[in-house]
């Protein structure tokens, strides 16, 4: 008796609104120690800017005290701030980075 479905009645599935995943701003800390020349080519390797790019987020770092390196999922922002700190005390460097929800 459960299986039968009365005639004339249609169900219509409701369509679902998922939510985009949050995204996180990747954002570098200036500092009185990194060399400017170190920052852009974090930013190269790890963001893939030009070198034209890297430069101006570099000097937005220096003037402003933070430069916004990109936009990511939780996830990806957690990797490229890991890669960064990682890097730079590789090369005994202060460069921090962090993210914050966008």
């Amino acid at each position: 008796m459960a299986g039968r479905q009365r005639e004339g009645t249609v169900l219509e599935a409701k369509p679902v609104k998922t939510k985009p995943p949050p995204m996180y701003k990747v954002m570098i800390l200036n500092d009185d120690y990194t060399p400017m020349d170190f920052v852009v080519i974090v930013l190269q390797k790890f963001f893939s800017l030009n070198r034209e790019k890297a430069t101006a987020v570099m000097l937005k770092v220096h003037r402003e005290g933070m430069g916004v390196c990109g936009v990511y999922s939780k996830d990806v922002a957690a990797t490229k701030v890991d890669q960064v700190r990682s890097y730079a005390k590789q090369h005994q460097h202060p460069l921090q980075c962090m993210m914050e929800e966008n």
